[in-house]
């Protein structure tokens, strides 16, 4: 058995070995697992990756903000058309206790069908399933139309602040444009294909401190008690129908993430009160109305306030067209099932890429275990992923005969 090899820094570093028989897209999503790229590290996954790309004639750029590394690589076709990028990011979410893991978390494991392992569908897989998409296809049409390109940030599960949002600033002022654009997020739920994301919610965060008097519970006339005056507004907010949605989104929801006020002590009535919340708003209304609304109810109440926004993505939608007819039908023709588009789930990098005016999708493994102990995806399904992709780029950018 032979083992895996992987290059760091310009050195060779050993791997466990993987199995016999293991196809080219599974071997390099377990080569990726082996890396402990806990946001925002990347350890080393993209110069893996960049490897294999400029051997089959990509032009790779290193672009690195503060700790966060990013790379954006393309490969010209010999004829006009479509730029078509893959995005993705090497960086997965701290794994929490490595002892409640059936099996180490940054040691991949193939087991009853399945492999384990930190970022296995979110998204190593994903990322192994592009490049040997890619490797395929350019052996195949080596004179393809348009160009290929991947956007690959190690920066997606932290603030998101130094990764695919400064690669798309750097790509504007290069004056160049992404035509159709395949983010590798896990957007399927029962097997791979079955849900395509061609659009996402906003985000709106906020902090509010409500602001009182503190006192000692025996003399409350000598207080003011913050929790029990935000309590109508709070109840209000959450009562209140903020849109009914449309044919693509469901209506705009407010949820409450956390409440934190007073001191420990019993008798002490606490002399403020910290709200976290968060809507996840539709293309039926905006942040700015939201925020007009939000403080229309506070005001109500005559309630002493200081709110602190964070609108982390506007809401995006790919409307049916080139992209999704040609995901579509490369499910279709791969599976044999129909994929159904959704807007669904939380935010995602394409909220950075689709204001540029791309076209934009979600596709990747099954998400039923992103983000949990013993994170795994059936490994048939990135064999399975690898060849929907290829097709995807055959529908895009074959020439024909």
């Amino acid at each position: 058995m032979s083992v895996r090899m992987a290059l760091t820094n310009g050195k060779v570093i050993s791997g466990m070995p993987s199995p016999k028989n293991t196809s080219a897209t599974l071997s390099l999503a377990m080569d990726l697992i082996r890396q402990s790229s806990v946001t925002p590290e990347d350890a080393e996954c993209q110069a893996m990756m960049m490897q294999r790309l400029r051997t089959i004639g990509f032009d790779c750029t290193e672009l690195n903000f503060g700790e966060v590394k990013n790379f954006w690589a393309v490969r010209r076709g010999d004829a006009p058309g479509p730029l078509v990028c893959f995005a993705g990011h090497t960086d997965v979410v701290p794994t929490g206790p490595a002892s409640e893991w059936r099996t180490p978390p940054f040691e991949p494991t193939l087991k009853d069908g399945y492999l384990f392992g930190r970022g296995a569908a979110d998204m190593k897989g994903s990322l192994a399933a592009m490049v040997t998409a890619c490797e395929t296809f350019v052996a195949d049409h080596p004179d393809h139309k348009g160009r290929i390109a991947y956007l690959i940030t190690s920066d997606e599960e932290g603030p998101a602040i130094n990764g695919t949002v400064k690669v798309v600033e750097w790509l504007q002022n290069q004056g160049e444009h992404i035509d159709c654009c395949i983010v590798g997020e896990p957007s399927s739920t029962e097997r791979v294909g079955d849900v395509i994301k061609n659009g996402r919610r906003g985000s709106l965060g906020c902090r509010m401190q409500v602001n009182g008097i503190q006192g000692h519970v025996a003399y409350p006339h000598l207080a003011k008690n913050p929790v029990h005056l935000a309590a109508p507004a709070l109840a209000e907010l959450a009562a209140t129908e903020w849109d009914q949605g449309n044919a693509h989104f469901p209506a705009t929801s407010f949820q409450i993430s956390n409440i934190h006020s007073g001191t420990g002590a019993t008798n002490v009535i606490p002399g403020s009160l910290e709200v976290v919340f968060n809507f996840r708003f539709s293309t039926e209304t905006t942040a700015d109305d939201l925020k007009r609304r939000t403080q229309a109810i506070l005001d109500k109440y005559d309630l002493d306030t200081e709110l602190d926004w964070n609108l982390s993505g506007e809401p995006f939608l790919t409307a049916e067209g080139e992209l999704v007819t040609a995901t579509m039908a490369a499910i279709k023709s791969v599976t044999g099932y129909e994929g159904k588009l959704s807007t669904a789930g939380g935010t995602s990098d394409g909220r950075f890429i689709a204001p540029t005016g791309s076209q934009v999708v979600e596709l990747g493994p099954v998400n039923a275990t992103i983000h949990k102990v013993d994170e795994c995806v059936r490994h048939e399904d990135l064999d399975t992923l690898s060849v929907i992709y290829r097709q995807i780029l055959q529908n895009l950018l074959a020439t024909s005969d």
